[in-house]
């Protein structure tokens, strides 16, 4: 995993990032009937990731760190359904969606690398400064 200096230092917030930004532009497009509806929340959802992302980095603790990115991993799973809804009443198209849901399972991945490693940590008792993962 390394050692980061910030948490935008780390691929999994940068891909995080990607996908909300890359959501935010896809939603535009949505009916404004959907403004409190899907736009509001897989917006909501897939900013979460990157979010919780950053907040598990700052965090000292060990466990604490854990809870964060368990959290994005949740919103993750979250924004995946929505994408996948949007898909099926028409919104996204194929390759939208194909496009996004791509990206999630690259975050998905990085985040249970992420996971991992933290559970070892906590197994081992190895200790590291708090600025790595």
């Amino acid at each position: 995993m390394g050692r980061y200096n910030s948490f935008e230092d780390m691929d999994v917030w940068k891909m995080a990032m990607e996908l909300a930004e890359r959501v935010f532009r896809l939603t535009e497009k949505l009916p404004r009937k959907e403004d409190y509806g899907l736009t509001s929340q897989i917006r909501r959802s897939s900013l979460s990731v990157s979010g919780n992302i950053a907040e598990g980095f700052g965090r000292e603790h060990t466990r604490n760190k854990l809870n964060f990115y368990y959290n994005a991993r949740g919103s993750l799973a979250e924004t995946r359904s929505h994408i996948l809804y949007a898909q099926r009443v028409e919104y996204f198209g194929q390759k939208d969606s194909d496009d996004l849901l791509k990206l999630v399972s690259g975050i998905w991945c990085e985040l249970n690398k992420l996971i991992k490693s933290l559970k070892i940590k906590l197994t081992t008792g190895r200790s590291k400064n708090s600025d790595e993962i």
